[in-house]
């Protein structure tokens, strides 16, 4: 089938249910998204789309069927193709009978169209028999559809359409499935009852009656009788009588003798053959004389020169005059032409069929079929051999310059899905460039810097900031090969990356084996202490997952954790950072460097800020810390209320217990890796790729969204440091020197009244 029928079905499917059914059905079937107009495409596409959608319809073929019928009744009309349907006839038999006729003159555009045939019968009722011929078997329902949609809109009226009989008919060369439908049809309009006549109404006409009488006696005693009429007064006086209502009543008249010689008649009608019951010919035209020489010996069989291609029946007389008001398309018999016609393509013929009963012989009067010049030249004829008369000179020049037009409609067609597939590999890359530039800057950030905006740098009032280190790495490093360090750092960030987004934390930056996180930057939030501590937490448990590349036993880490303000920026061109600046980055730092092995470190602002949640904290002491003096730090032992999987991000059951139903689902994971042949570390990687992420539930909301904000909306409070006075912390741009440039405002955290307490709530 041409894509002109896919189109249609995908036009209908999301007309109707909706784009994402018609995603749906394509992936199921696994078929292209668009469908070249003029492509000739596989019936069985049609077909899998057809039965996937009663499958997910839950429709039966029947309906489905049916509905496609009248949607392409309107998607043709859609399709520019509204006045060629409402010409075929002026009523429902006629519009039908000319149907052949019509996918006849689509076949000189869509050339290997295989459509089907349509012959109909009106029976003495009134009713209709429709007989449907086609090679497609199982699509028969289609044509209840599309007759009704015609009868409607054309002739309004309804019709009800039952198969009678559906067989096989064997005899036929080609449409061998016949299916006969009982058409019946009654006016979709009620007629209008005649109103009744009223005494008065009824006296008035007996009056004009009457006076009617008395003036036809005066104009017969007034008017001067004619002796005699000339002849155009009496031809005048027939159409003039009863203003042209006698020509319904035409009867064509004949002469006595046919007043046309057998010589002119041929030449007249160069392509015309005249055959008896017995298909013997009788009489043939000068130009099929002169194409097929063999027709010239008189008595010779049509059969044995000339195939029947439509309709698609062996060459009888009684097959002749079943499908009399149909086209007859013949081709020529490759073994019966001359020598110089072996290399050529057959020539077609296509006419129509007139029986003469005073003869008891048939009439073909036709005209060779040829779609363009080429096909013209192919068989080494010229327009000269088509009568001057024939339409046939007019359609191979008005087709050869369709033919064009499709061609280049087509191109354009082709140009169309390929650019839409670019645009859409565009739009792939450029989500991954997305992903790759909100994974360096904050997501609002990165947007001010992809408009050309400048960022100013914010100060936020408090935050919490993280630092954290592998114990010994210098030493790991000493006695392993590097790809063995990238391999374990890989594996541990991989690790840690996902729980920043189970806790909705930033990560700044890694140097090494450092690994920095902040809470509450750049999206003020008020639970920026808690989020933290659950990361460091959740760092924790994930360390013992990575094997030191030299023991083979869990790698360490140290942990420290300080909250309090910072001022924040984008510093850099080549390689833009979003970086913290401030005391509280390094007294984060010194609670790292001064911690302990798989201990979380606490400053004295974080234990402030942790010690009324739900925390379990221990005092470590007053220590010195280099640069700070002496600190009365603290060690974060565990959160009380929330699951290790909850923290850590994994799916919980209602019997969990922890962290067995976690680590029951990490085995079952890696019991699936382990059946492909990858590395280890490769298997670890899948693992942590394949875990689903669930982000832990906390109080507060963000003040504003990660979305990017939009122009016209208002600086949230927070205090700005001009980014003259810090050259460092903003980005310039080539495109935003010669503009006048917002300032841009990063919002810091209001402090509720009372306490902040996290709850934990059951994941879904």
């Amino acid at each position: 089938m041409y894509g002109f029928i896919n189109t249609c079905l995908k036009s209908l499917v999301i007309e109707k249910y909706g784009e994402e059914t018609w995603d749906l059905l394509r992936l199921k079937t696994g078929v292209q998204d668009t469908f070249m107009t003029y492509e000739v495409y596989k019936d069985e596409i049609t077909l899998q789309l057809v039965d996937k959608a009663c499958q997910m319809l839950g429709v039966s073929p029947e309906a489905v069927l049916q509905q496609f019928g009248e949607y392409f009744f309107e998607f043709c009309k859609r399709s520019g193709y509204d006045h060629m349907l409402r010409t075929l006839g002026g009523n429902l038999y006629e519009f039908i009978a000319n149907l052949d006729a019509l996918h006849s003159y689509l076949s000189l555009s869509y050339q290997a169209m295989n459509a089907p045939s349509f012959r109909v019968e009106v029976n003495d009722d009134g009713s209709m028999h429709l007989h449907y011929y086609s090679d497609r078997r199982g699509l028969c329902h289609i044509v209840p559809g599309i007759m009704g949609a015609v009868a409607m809109d054309f002739f309004k009226t309804e019709i009800s359409m039952k198969i009678i009989s559906q067989s096989d008919e064997e005899e036929r060369t080609g449409k061998k499935e016949h299916i006969v439908f009982l058409v019946t049809q009654r006016s979709a309009i009620p007629p209008k009852p005649k109103p009744t006549p009223s005494s008065q109404q009824i006296k008035k006409q007996n009056f004009e009656k009457t006076l009617n009488k008395f003036r036809d006696r005066a104009n017969q005693v007034s008017v001067c009788p004619i002796k005699r009429k000339n002849h155009w007064g009496t031809i005048r006086g027939i159409v003039q009588l009863g203003k042209g209502k006698m020509l319904r009543g035409f009867l064509p008249v004949y002469p006595n003798n046919l007043w046309v010689d057998v010589k002119t008649f041929c030449n007249g009608l160069p392509f015309h053959i005249v055959f008896d019951e017995e298909l013997r010919i009788k009489q043939a035209g000068v130009s099929i004389q002169k194409i097929v020489p063999g027709i010239q010996i008189m008595g010779i069989r049509l059969d044995q020169y000339f195939n029947t291609v439509h309709p698609e029946v062996t060459l009888t007389i009684s097959n002749v005059r079943k499908f009399i008001n149909s086209q007859f398309v013949f081709r020529t018999r490759r073994e019966m032409m001359p020598e110089s016609w072996k290399n050529r393509p057959m020539l077609e013929l296509r006419g129509q069929m007139i029986w003469m009963e005073s003869l008891q012989c048939m009439l073909y009067l036709c005209s060779p079929l040829l779609r363009s010049l080429h096909e013209l030249e192919e068989r080494q004829m010229h327009i000269s051999d088509i009568a001057p008369h024939d339409v046939t000179r007019d359609l191979i020049l008005l087709n050869q310059q369709r033919l064009a037009e499709m061609e280049l409609s087509n191109q354009l067609e082709r140009k169309k899905e390929e650019l839409r597939i670019l645009s859409k590999h565009l739009e792939e890359e450029k989500k991954k460039t997305e992903a790759l530039l909100y994974a360096m800057l904050p997501k609002h950030v990165a947007n001010q810097l992809k408009e050309g905006k400048r960022v100013e740098a914010g100060e936020f009032k408090e935050c919490t900031i993280l630092f954290s280190d592998v114990v010994t790495f210098t030493n790991i490093c000493a006695q392993c090969e590097p790809i063995q360090i990238v391999s374990m750092l890989n594996s541990m960030y991989l690790r840690f990356d996902r729980l920043t987004n189970v806790h909705d934390v930033y990560k700044v930056e890694t140097i090494g084996d450092a690994y920095m996180v902040v809470g509450g930057v750049p999206i003020p939030v008020s639970t920026h202490a808690e989020r933290v501590a659950n990361f460091a937490l959740g760092m924790i448990l994930m360390a013992n997952e990575v094997k030191n590349p030299v023991t083979g036993m869990p790698i360490q880490i140290r942990v420290g954790l300080h909250t309090g303000p910072v001022l924040a920026g984008v510093v850099g061109e080549k390689m833009p950072r979003y970086c913290l600046f401030g005391d509280t980055v390094n007294t984060a730092s010194r609670m790292e460097s001064h911690g302990v092995p798989n201990k979380i470190h606490l400053s004295p602002n974080s234990y402030r800020c942790l010690k009324d949640k739900e925390f379990e904290i221990a005092e470590r002491g007053e220590i010195d810390v280099k640069g700070k003096g002496k600190m009365c730090t603290y060690f974060l032992i565990q959160n009380l209320t929330a699951k290790e999987n909850e923290i850590l991000g994994r799916p919980t059951k209602e019997t969990d217990s922890g962290r067995e139903s976690s680590q029951s689902l990490h085995d079952e994971l890696n019991k699936k890796d382990s059946e492909t042949p990858c590395p280890p570390v490769m298997q670890e990687d899948l693992t942590q790729e394949v875990l689903p992420t669930i982000p832990m539930q906390y109080a507060d909301r963000p003040l504003i969204t990660n979305k990017e904000r939009s122009p016209g909306m208002k600086d949230l409070p927070g205090k700005l440091r001009d980014s003259r006075s810090h050259k460092s912390l903003h980005l310039t741009t080539q495109q935003s020197q010669d503009k006048q440039i917002n300032r841009g405002v990063v919002t810091e955290s209001r402090p509720p009244s009372g306490n902040v307490r996290s709850h934990f709530c059951s994941l879904l």
